[in-house]
């Protein structure tokens, strides 16, 4: 087994950062990732940032920011369905792909899709509860902390983030579960490059420390090798 340096936060690049990648790749990752949000948890842990904010509110405009294929977006719409919870759906991507793809996977939710960088995209209304995704571990700590600065002059309730915990046994699960069954090549190459890049607590504690945010954060750890940060303003 290779031995991997996980002491501090890698900068290699993820193929799926690059340009010019066909739709069709584009449309095979996502559906791979939305199977692996489903099957490893991801779209739980969203759904627990959801719950964390929401208190009991019946009406909601929740933001995604690096939406990707929208499969987060759909999870939380079909959660707020079964709870009768009014929902107002954004999606924001810089890669046209990506938005391109979730027009086609949220056909029939309503969701505003908005293909730009997240600081440039026109808010029609303060959304309620802002999140990103598996979305900063592809930035560094200061573009984390700008991200967070972002969302919280944007939220009008809170925000989250759902990210990855840098950590030898996530490293190799991912590349041996990915290299079995995975038949996207972006999926197979970013998805243990997306470990090396993620985050540990005091990653986190260093990020809210730079960011200096004023909202109450709370970080937990969960299942399966994932970070949860709530920020309630």
């Amino acid at each position: 087994m290779t031995v991997m340096n996980l002491s501090q936060r890698a900068h290699t690049r993820e193929l799926l950062d690059e340009e010019g990648i066909p739709f069709d790749d584009i449309r095979k990752n996502m559906q791979e990732l939305e199977s692996i949000n489903t099957w490893l948890g991801g779209h739980a842990i969203t759904l627990a940032g959801i719950r964390t904010l929401l208190g009991d509110r019946k009406e909601l405009h929740i933001c995604e920011i690096g939406c990707g294929g929208g499969d987060n977006l759909k999870a939380i719409a079909r959660w707020c369905g079964s709870k009768n919870i009014r929902l107002r759906l954004t999606g924001i991507d810089i890669k046209e792909t990506c938005i391109e793809y979730a027009g086609q996977n949220l056909r029939g939710y309503g969701a505003e899709l908005i293909a730009s960088d997240y600081r440039e995209a026109v808010l029609t209304s303060r959304p309620d509860i802002i999140f990103s995704s598996l979305f900063c571990h592809h930035f560094t700590d200061e573009q984390v902390a700008q991200i967070l600065r972002w969302k919280e002059a944007n939220a009008g309730l809170g925000y989250f983030i759902n990210d990855l915990h840098r950590h030898p046994l996530a490293y190799h699960s991912i590349r041996v579960i990915t290299g079995l069954f995975s038949s996207s090549y972006l999926v197979r190459h970013d998805a243990p490059v997306s470990v090396t890049r993620g985050f540990r607590r005091k990653d986190w504690e260093n990020i809210i420390h730079l960011a200096g945010l004023s909202a109450s954060a709370s970080i937990e750890w969960r299942w399966a090798f994932r970070w949860l940060l709530c920020f309630r303003k």
